[in-house]
């Protein structure tokens, strides 16, 4: 019988000492500590996935000028002798494009931040052909972030 008492009083003791916590909810301070590393966790993870999607962007436009619309004025160039005097001759036959075999684009490019790609012929930075650029998240061409057939 001393087993049994022993027993019970040890059941009783572990209750008393706060061991059997399952009625208990969650300490200011518990809460406070999850809220503090959430927060640090964010702020490391929130800029490499903002600078991720800039980068794409980037990416994606330099794709553009250096893909399909570089290829469709190549293609025109090909068939007419001269590069086209704007992109909307990609799309509408002018009248000095005898051998235009187009359209060459199926309507006229946006950059990845809404904004029309800019085209020069003579180019500025191309003298020799052409300047394809997009002016870049700032929407202001000749700033430090245009994007342009003649850089990277």
């Amino acid at each position: 019988m001393k087993i049994q008492i022993k027993s019970s009083a040890v059941h009783k003791n572990k209750s008393r000492l706060g061991l059997n916590r399952s009625r208990h909810g969650f300490t200011l301070t518990e809460i406070m500590l999850v809220v503090v590393i959430i927060g640090i966790l964010a702020a490391l993870v929130i800029p490499r996935i903002a600078g991720s999607s800039e980068r794409a962007r980037v990416t994606a436009t330099y794709t553009d000028i250096n893909g399909g619309i570089k290829s469709a004025i190549g293609n025109y160039e090909v068939d007419n002798g001269f590069y086209p005097k704007t992109l909307q001759d990609l799309l509408q036959q002018p009248g000095n494009a005898k051998n235009w075999h187009g359209p060459y684009l199926d309507k006229l490019p946006i950059d990845q931040w809404g904004n029309p790609y800019i085209y020069y012929f003579p180019g500025k930075h191309n003298p020799g052909g052409y300047d394809l650029l997009s002016a870049g998240p700032d929407g202001k061409e000749g700033t430090d972030d245009d994007l342009g057939n003649w850089s990277k």
